[in-house]
């Protein structure tokens, strides 16, 4: 008699990293850099880390970029550069302010580097001032001029007068940016941080990311500007903004960020957390996604202090590895606490000057400048006033704008499919590939699943078996139980059901007189836990949700099938649900759709839909799964093979 399984998986779910089933991953976990043994190894990671970056930015699909009305006036005159004021908008109605650092004295035609300078969380941002703290940096020696009391302008200047054109644009809710708060939301049925916002996985990080982007618009097209140079640099959130920004767009040719990448801390607030952002991968993992591009990163006295040990030679090695090893060094200036003080930014002119060629005699140091007034450094005035919308009002109108938009796209694509075979291609890479970061695991990462027999039982006309199957490249078990009959085809029918559905399944009796083995998957696993001050980007940004554990239990039992002894080889699987359990079954039959003994699916949808979710914490809350067109995609994508 041949053997086969009932799979019951009563999941032992276990995170990632060797952490214990009750202990989430969360920003301040430990994330080391996912090791590669190949620059092709490599090349697929990232593109798998890039996905996964705009999946959770909210910016896959890219938003269409309208124009951006800029507008540049206000000219303020330095003997050797000179300073204006910039605003644009980056999505209709919502506007980017900043200010422009230019060198003056520049030869006609002469084409020169762009720098984007994000200023990260120092209090009242683009306008920070060290005020009374100061006098402590200056007997630290970590600034030496009077004007380092302003130590973001500094950077600007200096870079300016390095012959560089500099644009220092504000975060959400900081200086002129205020048309959103920067940690709040207006908390509206539709606001951002609720469930609404982010089920489209619309989030804070994804403005502001988006904000970047059309920032890098607005540089490149500049007179002068040469496109082959150009550079960002932060430090703090502004060194996130630094390194996601090099994630998703290629064109900066040069990234610096400042005390920020490391394998510790990963980013304390909403807008440097995100649902899938950092799932199996880690700051030092996204800011890899640089290279082969100059990067230059440096350590302080906080959460990078341990950047030379952890970090710094997984990094060396990758850029070994890619050939181009010059391309990266680590600063670690550990006796300063967390800065981009006058030591740091000198380590940044240094490595701007090398790889742009400037032809600086090196170490460059600042010299001493005449700081901006708030009133020089102000966007809006009487001639140029602030905009009118801002608050409640207009957060929803952006997030509307966001989502038709994307809704737009997402018809539009579907529309051409037919017996269009690259819009159906496209579809499965825009809309499948949504899925497949969501889900968070491939097949081919699934890896060995061993099995222990616990229990074994003749009932009937039935054979009734019992153990465990584990994925030990997950450190996670699933308890299995399995039913076949003496006349077993060779051929599985795998189901997820809810605990009460397990001894009801329609049409049990039938499948097994048959000759099908049935495999049934439920289990007990809790509401998530949510720890999380304002955004579910605090739990899914570390962590897969409770959905994407039940495909990762499907494709454990699918792995531990194909690996059983061959006298108990399976021709076909066929995958089966109701409800929760049919969006289980077309998911897991999506990634395995290059499978050949994948079978048909068998669901029953009944009032099954993501949308009517309406709490962080209810198990079946999906981040982003209504952007991408909620179960009736999964029927699509089934159907696309």
């Amino acid at each position: 008699m041949k053997h086969w399984l009932l799979l019951i998986p009563i999941a032992l779910h276990v995170a990632p990293l060797g952490a214990a089933d009750s202990e989430l991953r969360s920003k301040d976990s430990y994330h080391p850099f996912r090791q590669v043994d190949s620059a092709e190894a490599w090349e697929t990671r990232a593109a798998s880390l890039r996905r996964q970056v705009l999946v959770a930015t909210g910016l896959w699909p890219m938003p269409t970029r309208h124009p951006l009305h800029a507008v540049v006036h206000g000219l303020v005159d330095r003997d050797d550069y000179t300073v204006e004021k910039v605003s644009f908008e980056s999505f209709p109605g919502h506007y980017v302010s900043g200010s422009l650092y230019r060198p003056k004295n520049l030869k006609r035609g002469q084409k020169i580097p762009g720098i984007l300078s994000p200023h990260g969380h120092w209090t009242n941002g683009r306008y920070h001032d060290h005020g009374t703290k100061f006098a402590k940096e200056l007997e630290t020696g970590g600034e030496q001029f009077p004007s380092g009391r302003h130590p973001l302008q500094a950077r600007c200047v200096q870079l300016a007068r390095m012959g560089c054109v500099v644009f220092h644009y504000d975060m959400v809710g900081y200086a002129d940016s205020i048309q959103l708060d920067h940690r709040k939301s207006s908390m509206t049925e539709n606001g951002l941080f609720s469930v609404t916002a982010e089920l489209r996985q619309q989030n804070l990080m994804g403005i502001q990311t988006f904000n970047s982007i059309r920032a890098l618009d607005f540089l490149e097209g500049l007179p002068g500007i040469d496109q082959d140079r150009i550079g960002v640099t932060g430090a703090s959130g502004g060194g996130t903004q630094t390194f996601i920004l090099g994630a998703v767009d290629d064109r900066p040719d040069l990234l610096f960020p400042a005390v920020m990448v490391s394998t510790a801390m990963q980013g304390g607030c909403v807008c440097e957390n995100a649902n899938y952002l950092r799932v199996g991968a880690g700051n030092i993992d996204l800011a890899a996604l640089t290279a082969p591009r100059p990067l230059g990163i440096t350590g302080a006295d906080d959460w990078t202090i341990e950047i030379e040990t952890k970090g710094k030679p997984e990094l060396e090695q990758l850029y070994s590895m890619l050939g181009k090893r010059s391309h990266f060094d680590v600063f670690p200036f550990l006796r300063f606490k967390h800065n981009f003080n006058a030591v740091s930014r000198q380590a940044m002119y240094g490595f701007v000057n090398t790889h742009f060629k400037l032809g600086h005699e090196l170490p460059i140091r600042e010299q001493p400048f005449t700081p901006l007034s708030k009133r020089e450094m102000g966007v809006w005035t009487t001639a140029h006033p602030a905009p009118s919308e801002r608050g409640a009002s207009h957060e929803e109108a952006l997030l509307k704008w966001w989502a038709t938009d994307s809704d737009l796209q997402l018809a539009t694509l579907r529309s051409r499919m037919g017996d269009n075979a690259q819009a159906a291609a496209d579809y499965v890479n825009l809309v499948g590939g949504a899925w497949e970061t969501m889900i968070g695991r491939s097949w081919d990462e699934v890896g060995p699943v061993s099995h222990e027999l616990t229990l074994k039982e003749e009932v009937t006309d039935y054979l009734l078996m019992e153990g465990t199957m584990e994925s030990k490249a997950h450190n996670e078990s699933v308890q299995v139980r399995y039913i076949y009959s003496e006349g077993w085809n060779g051929e599985v029918i795998l189901r997820w059901a809810s605990a009460d559905e397990v001894e009801t399944f329609p049409n049990s009796a039938t499948l097994i007189q048959d000759g099908f083995a049935l495999v049934t998957i439920t289990d007990d696993v809790s509401k998530a836990a949510m720890n999380q001050p304002e955004a579910s980007g605090y739990t899914f940004g570390y962590n897969a949700t409770t959905f994407a554990r039940r495909v990762h239990d499907m494709l454990t039992v699918v792995k531990g099938m194909r690996e059983m002894s061959d006298d108990w080889e399976v021709s076909k699987v066929h995958l089966q649900g109701n409800e929760g359990g049919a969006a289980i079954a077309l998911a897991t039959r999506f990634l395995l759709r290059a499978q050949p003994f994948i079978g048909e699916s068998n669901v029953s949808l009944g009032g099954m839909r993501f949308a009517n979710v309406t709490r962080l914490d209810d198990p079946w809350f999906v981040p982003g799964v209504v952007k991408y067109g909620d179960i009736e995609s999964l029927i699509l994508l089934n159907q696309s093979f």
